[in-house]
């Protein structure tokens, strides 16, 4: 800016006669540009600049003499995460940016790089509506799930929970490795938060849907021990389906150590006991099934389930013996046949005896010579 030799315009800023010295300023010859910097520069705004310097957390660009902006490294791209803003700027280049924010107090103006070009998160969803079906390979495994690329910067996350409907994979790089090839169906788009929700279980049906038309309470299935417990044993019945089998109901004795009864890989017979869908339980015993494969009891209890009845009219001739009973056509014949059969008997003949004439009533005389003789029987007084 300046040279030596050059002839230039400051102002006195401080004087000090002790130590013989003065302090000028350049710039104090003119007005303050950022005492109206908040009038000439509005968010959203774009303007154009020149980078003069770079940091480890981005660049400042020269709006106009005494006023810079900075371009934070976050702000510099859409889809790729800067790590220096050399990657992406040099000292000099002449750059278009857009205004986020402006504090002339404090003399700051945060500029955006990226914003000057359509944020390809927001095309997202209309390219990928939830329930697309995309393909990609595998960018980063973690502990808590997958990324796979999408599109050039764009990395869709496959959480640990939307894997597998089983809950075997307790972490992801036990099954998928980087480079991989995976197919998946689109859960959520958040171009905010620029987050990409993929799902691979979401592919097929949760097996746990209809369980409880394979696996109904009584059931007896055949698995294979998966895992082994301190209060039981893990029986895998199919993929991603399994149940549990409780220490107390492998045998009719105490079980003190699983691992002595049952083995990881051993085929086991049990019965089902217990079954809740929705919290993908299902309780089996092996105790049970032998119990009742040495009663009978079960093969009792499968006779009467293939004939149970299905219908009320079914369970009302379950319990009553209707096969005597005539039929509605039958009723309304049965009178007659009844009448046509029965022997025809003659009525008895009831002979109705005459009534007694009414005795005549006596004599005026011959009633007053009996109340006579009544009174002269009678004791005197």
């Amino acid at each position: 800016m300046v040279q030596v030799g050059d002839r230039v315009r400051v102002k006195v800023l401080k004087f000090d006669p002790q130590s013989e010295r003065v302090s000028l300023g350049m710039k104090q010859t003119t007005e303050d540009p950022w005492l109206r910097a908040g009038d000439r520069y509005f968010v959203e705004d774009r303007v154009r600049g020149k980078v003069v310097s770079l940091a480890d957390y981005g660049a400042f660009v020269e709006l106009e003499a005494g006023i810079e902006g900075l371009i934070h490294v976050s702000e510099m791209s859409w889809t790729k995460k800067v790590k220096h803003p050399s990657k992406v700027l040099n000292v000099g280049d002449e750059v278009e940016t857009v205004v986020l924010q402006v504090d002339a107090r404090n003399k700051r103006i945060a500029l955006g790089l990226k914003q000057t070009e359509i944020n390809p998160w927001n095309l997202l969803r209309d390219k990928y509506p939830v329930n697309t079906i995309v393909t990609g390979k595998v960018r980063s495994v973690t502990s808590f799930g997958i990324f796979v690329g999408i599109e050039d910067g764009i990395d869709g996350l496959i959480h640990m929970q939307d894997i597998s409907w089983s809950r075997k994979i307790k972490n992801p790089a036990e099954t998928y490795k980087k480079g991989d090839e995976v197919e998946a169906i689109v859960l959520h788009i958040d171009p905010d938060k620029e987050r990409f929700a993929l799902g691979i279980k979401q592919l097929t049906t949760d097996p746990w849907e209809k369980v409880h038309d394979r696996y109904p309470i009584g059931s007896v299935v055949t698995g294979t021990v998966s895992k082994l417990l301190d209060f039981g044993a893990i029986v895998e019945l199919e993929d991603e389906v399994e149940g549990l089998v409780h220490a107390s109901e492998i045998r009719v004795e105490k079980v003190e150590n699983v691992s002595k009864v049952l083995k990881v890989g051993e085929e086991v017979t049990a019965m089902v006991i217990n079954l809740i869908p929705e919290e993908r339980k299902l309780g089996l015993s092996i105790r049970r099934y032998q119990e009742a494969q040495e009663s009978g009891d079960y093969q009792e209890y499968l006779k009467v389930q293939k004939a149970a009845p299905t219908t009320i009219g079914d369970l009302i001739r379950e319990k009553l013996d209707v096969s005597s009973l005539p039929t509605a056509g039958q009723e309304a014949a049965a009178p007659k046949a009844a009448a046509k059969a029965a022997p025809k008997v003659e009525e008895p003949k009831v002979e109705v005896a005459e009534e007694p004439q009414a005795a005549e009533e006596p004599k005026a005389e011959v009633a007053a010579e009996a109340t006579e003789a009544a009174d002269e029987e009678k004791p005197a007084e």
